[in-house]
C-alpha cells in the first residue's frame, strides 16, 4: 500500500461519517463510555472493531503479540486499569485467533531475539497444558488448541489482578475468552467455566476485600 493512499483513504472516511452526521467528530471529541476492554492480537488480519462490527467510542482497545496479559507489562496492566478503575467498562475480552503466528513462534526452537522473554510465556501455558496438547497429533490442530488455551490463561491473568476483582465486587465485571476463526470470520465464545479452573488456586491469588 502507498503512503499516500492512506490519508486520501481517511479524506473519504471524514466525507462518509459527516453525509451521515454533521455533528459526528464534535460528538466523537466530547469523550468515551465504552462497555468493553477488548485485549487483542497485533496480526494485521484481526482487526478488533472489524470483527465486533463496532464504531469509534464503543470499545477501548488493547493488542500484542498473541493477546499476552504478563503481570509485569506496564503497558497491558496500565490500559487494563485505566479501562476497568476509570472507564468502568462491564466487560474485559481476551480474543486470540486460529493460525496465530506468536503462538506457532513459540512452539518452534528458534532464537527470536527480542522475543524470546516475551513468547516464554506462551510456552508456560504449553507447560501446564502439556498432556493434552501432545495427545493431538495433528499439528494445526495442536497449534489451534494452544491458541485456545493461551486465551484462557490470560484470562486467568486478569482475574488474578486487583482491578479486576475488585471491579467484580463492585459492579459484576465479567471476563470472557473468544477466539477468531480467521477461515470463516467467525466469532467464537469459548464458554470457559473459570470457577472450575481457577478453583484450586483461588486461594493463593484472591485479595479479598
Amino acid at each position: 500500500m502507498e503512503i499516500e493512499k492512506v490519508f486520501k483513504n481517511n479524506e473519504k472516511w471524514i466525507a462518509e461519517k459527516l453525509s451521515v452526521d454533521a455533528n459526528y467528530f464534535e460528538n466523537l471529541s466530547k469523550g468515551q463510555s465504552p462497555e468493553i476492554l477488548y485485549i487483542g492480537c497485533s496480526d494485521s488480519r484481526v482487526t478488533a472493531e472489524d470483527l465486533m462490527g463496532v464504531q469509534p467510542g464503543e470499545v477501548f482497545v488493547h493488542r500484542n503479540i498473541a493477546n499476552m496479559v504478563i503481570s509485569i507489562d506496564l503497558n497491558v496492566m496500565s490500559v487494563m486499569n485505566y479501562a476497568v478503575d476509570h472507564l468502568k467498562v462491564n466487560h474485559v475480552v481476551v480474543c486470540g485467533h486460529y493460525f496465530c503466528g506468536g503462538v506457532k513462534a513459540a512452539m518452534q526452537a528458534q532464537d527470536l531475539g527480542i522475543l524470546n522473554p516475551w513468547l516464554r510465556n506462551i510456552r508456560d501455558v504449553y507447560r501446564l497444558h502439556k498432556k493434552e496438547l501432545n495427545a493431538i497429533t495433528d499439528e494445526n490442530a495442536r497449534y489451534n488448541r494452544l491458541v485456545e488455551l493461551n486465551v484462557q490463561e490470560q484470562c486467568v491473568n486478569l482475574i488474578k489482578t486487583a482491578a479486576v476483582q475488585k471491579a467484580y465486587r463492585e459492579r459484576n465485571l465479567q471476563v470472557h475468552g473468544w477466539v477468531f476463526d480467521i477461515h470463516s470470520g467467525k466469532l467464537i465464545d469459548l464458554k470457559i467455566n473459570f470457577k472450575e479452573v481457577l478453583k484450586d488456586i483461588m486461594e493463593i491469588y484472591n485479595l479479598g476485600e
